[in-house]
C-alpha cells in the first residue's frame, strides 16, 4: 500500500490519546523514503562522536590493558588514536599513502600498528606518540597482533603470512598457496597461527618452526575463498567461514574437520531465481562463545545463526535486514553483538534467540566494530566518516 492508502486508513486513529500510539505514528511516517533517511539522521543513541575521518572508517580498535584508547583507520589514508571518554585525540598516525583497513594495539597496550592496502604497516610507541618501525610488503589481506607477546603478524595479497617483532624487526615469512592469505587468527597457545586463503584451503602454521602443521585442502577445505577464522577460548577448536556459505569446525591438534555448518538458503525475501540467492550469500563473520559450547554465524544475507556444539545443531536464526558485518561475543556472557550494513549495532541472548536490544547513530552501514572488556561500550566505525562509542550498560536505559 502506498503512504497515502495508508494515511486514509489511519484518518479515524486519534493519535492525540497515547505515547505508545504516537510512536506507531512516528514509525508509519517514516514509510516513504525522506521519513527514513530522517529518522536514520535523527536517532541517534552514541555518547560520543569522533569525526576527524574525511572518508569511510573502516577499522577499530582498543587498547587492551585500559579500554580507554581507540586507533581508528579510513579511506582518508588516516589513522587516528584517540580517547574513548572524550573522543579527543591522542595524536595521528600519520605517513600512509592508501586506505588503512587494519590497525590494533599490541596486547600491553605499549605499541599500535596501522596498516595499509598498499602493504605499508607502521607501529607506533602509544606513550610517545612516535613511529619506532615501519615495513613494506604487498597488498595487505590482515594483520594481528600476538596475544602475549611484541610480534605482529599479517597476510598479503601474494599468500604469505609476515611474522615480524617489535621494534627490532625480526621477520619470518610462511608461503602459503599463490593466492591470497584471506584472513587469520593466532592461536591462544600463541605457537600456532592458523590462516586462510582464497583458493579455499586453511593451514595451520608452527610459528617458531615456520612449518606447517595441518593444511586442509579439497573436500576438506572450502570450495571458495575464506573470510573469516575464529578459534575457541583454550584453542582446541578453529572455524573458518567462507563465500562458499559454510562453517566449518576443526580440531586444531589433529587438524580434522568435526562438523560443517550449511546454511539452506531458506529466506527467499524476493522471488529471486535460487541461483542469485546462493551468489549473493556467504560467510561474513563468526565467532565462539566463552561461557557455554556454542558458536555464533553471521551471513550477508542477514541471518545470525546460533549453533550448538555439543549437539553440532542449529539452535536459532535471528534475521536482520540487512547484511551482517561483523559479530562479537561479550566475553563472559552469552551475549553476542552484530553490526550490520543498516548502520545499527544489536545485542543478542544466544540462548533465547531474541534481541536485547539495538543502537542506532550512523547514517550509512557500519563496517567495523569492537567492545571493551567489561561489554559497557560500544565503539563503531561506519561509511558515514564517523566513529561512534555507544553505552550498552544493561538493563537497558
Amino acid at each position: 500500500p502506498s503512504a497515502d492508502d495508508l494515511a486514509e486508513e489511519m484518518e479515524d486513529v486519534d493519535f492525540e490519546d497515547e505515547g505508545a500510539e504516537e510512536a506507531d505514528a512516528e514509525a508509519w511516517d517514516s514509510e516513504d523514503d525522506e521519513g527514513v533517511e530522517d529518522a536514520m539522521e535523527a536517532q541517534d543513541d552514541s555518547e560520543i562522536t569522533f569525526s576527524l575521518h574525511s572518508a569511510s572508517v573502516f577499522c577499530v580498535s582498543l587498547d587492551p590493558k585500559t579500554n580507554t584508547l581507540a586507533v581508528t583507520g579510513g579511506e582518508d589514508d588516516k589513522a587516528f588514536v584517540w580517547r574513548v571518554s572524550d573522543g579527543e585525540l591522542l595524536f595521528e598516525c600519520s605517513g600512509h599513502k592508501d586506505s588503512v583497513t587494519c590497525a590494533g594495539f599490541s596486547h600491553d597496550s605499549v605499541f599500535v600498528a596501522t596498516g595499509d592496502m598498499s602493504g605499508l604497516i607502521k607501529v607506533w610507541r602509544v606513550d610517545a606518540k612516535e613511529e619506532v618501525w615501519s615495513f613494506e610488503v604487498g597488498d595487505l589481506e590482515w594483520m594481528e597482533w600476538h596475544p602475549q607477546a611484541h610480534v605482529l603478524l599479517a597476510g598479503t595479497a601474494d599468500g604469505n603470512t609476515w611474522m615480524w617483532k617489535i621494534p627490532s624487526g625480526d621477520c619470518k615469512t610462511f608461503q602459503g598457496p599463490a593466492c591470497p592469505a584471506t584472513c587469520g587468527r593466532i592461536l591462544p597457545d600463541g605457537k600456532r597461527a592458523v590462516v586462510g586463503y582464497e583458493d579455499g584451503t586453511m593451514r595451520i602454521w608452527d610459528l617458531k618452526q615456520g612449518t606447517s602443521l595441518h593444511v586442509l585442502k579439497g573436500q576438506d577445505g572450502h570450495q571458495d575463498p575464506l573470510t573469516c577464522v575464529a578459534s575457541n577460548q583454550d584453542g582446541s577448536l578453529i572455524m573458518t567461514g567462507s563465500v562458499d556459505c559454510h562453517a566449518k569446525l576443526v580440531n586444531s591438534a589433529t587438524g580434522k574437520v568435526v562438523c560443517v555448518f550449511k546454511m539452506e538458503s531458506v529466506a527467499p525475501k524476493a522471488p529471486i531465481s535460487e541461483g542469485e540467492e546462493a551468489e549473493s550469500n556467504s560467510v561474513e563473520s563468526l565467532g565462539f562463545c566463552n561461557v557455554m559450547p556454542l558458536a555464533a554465524v553471521g551471513y550477508l544475507d542477514g541471518t545470525l545463526a546460533i549453533y550448538d556444539l555439543s549437539t553440532q545443531s542449529l539452535r536459532h536464526k535471528c534475521q536482520h535486514e540487512s547484511g551482517i558485518v561483523q559479530l562479537l561475543w561479550e566475553e563472559s556472557s552469552a551475549v553476542v553483538y552484530t553490526c550490520s550494513l543498516d548502520g545499527a549495532v544489536r545485542l543478542w541472548d544466544a540462548r533465547s534467540g531474541k534481541m536485547i536490544s539495538e543502537y542506532r547513530g550512523h547514517s550509512a552501514e557500519i563496517l567495523d566494530f569492537a567492545v571493551n572488556k567489561d561489554a559497557s561500550i560500544v565503539v563503531t566505525t561506519s561509511g558515514d566518516h564517523q566513529a561512534k562509542v555507544f553505552c550498552v550498560q544493561r538493563p537497558d536505559r
